[in-house]
């Protein structure tokens, strides 16, 4: 890998990549780490609001458009799942080393307009990821929300994300419940098993007073989508990202152009409605 230049000095530039160092690696799953990240000087390199993405680089590598996952005062972190050439870099470093990153990119979840709301996040696989952002953001601010429910799904339970927010940490909030599913379990596995869809439906939330943050797999993202609208949530209370379209972040390369939209710059937080308003892609 390449050496990086100390002396960049980007003055709050989002376009501009600043130096960080990988203080602590989390082995999530066998295929997705978080890394934690600061500056050389102990710093965050920006204050991303939940939902807000950085384009992390490895130098000589390869940048990548990635979920702000969580932040502390001097740290932010972003979970990454190995699926190629630049992921595979990234699941090779090691603490200590430094790569580069720029941002913060797209809009945020709706934080103000979803105070005073009951609260129900579902995620699947890694799109836990950008919801937990929103769902500490939330725990944080606890008493600006209602009730929150957390829907979470993955393929076994060696793959669930975030196991320590899972069964220790968002367990014990205030009026808070937890659910967890998997596609199939295993010898220990005494939760649920099922696809997601089916298990909202089963879960039977009632749609008053609610808004629902969802995120995962496209698929299933659509399923559950046609699961929550069969349960009388209107398309406007259901949100979600399209940040797996997003490439350069600022509108230049056109490859998150959907109709009018572009999705770095006018997403990627959508409800269902403004989707609705997308034209169907071929």
């Amino acid at each position: 890998m390449g050496e990086i230049n100390h002396e960049c000095t980007c003055h709050g530039n989002p376009l501009v990549p600043q130096v960080v160092k990988v203080i602590k690696i989390t082995q999530e799953t066998p295929d997705v780490k978080t890394f934690r990240m600061q500056t050389p000087d102990g710093k965050k390199p920006f204050a991303p609001l939940p939902g807000q993405l950085g384009m992390i680089s490895v130098v000589g590598v390869g940048e990548g458009m990635f979920s702000i996952t969580a932040q502390g005062e001097d740290w932010i972190e972003s979970s990454i799942k190995k699926v190629g050439m630049l992921t595979e870099a990234f699941h090779e470093l090691a603490e200590g080393q430094e790569i580069a990153i720029r941002g913060p990119y797209g809009n945020h979840f709706p934080v103000e307009a979803l105070k005073g709301k009951d609260l129900i996040f579902i995620g699947g696989g890694i799109g836990l990821a950008p919801v937990r952002s929103l769902i500490r953001y939330c725990m944080e601010h606890r008493e600006d929300y209602g009730h929150i429910d957390i829907v979470y799904g993955s393929r076994s339970p060696e793959d669930l994300c975030f196991k320590e927010d899972l069964f220790q940490n968002w367990p014990k909030e205030k009026d808070t419940r937890v659910e967890i599913t998997v596609d199939r379990g295993n010898e220990t596995w005494e939760g649920n098993v099922g696809f997601v869809p089916a298990y909202v439906e089963e879960l039977a939330f009632s749609p008053e007073n609610k808004k629902v943050i969802l995120c995962g797999p496209p698929i299933m993202i659509k399923f559950t989508s046609e699961a929550l609208v069969r349960m009388g949530f209107a398309k406007e209370d259901v949100i979600t990202t399209l940040e797996m379209r997003m490439k350069c972040g600022i509108g230049k390369c056109g490859r998150c152009n959907i109709g009018s939209k572009y999705v770095c710059l006018d997403g990627p937080v959508f409800n269902l409605a403004e989707l609705d308003e997308l034209p169907d892609e071929k």
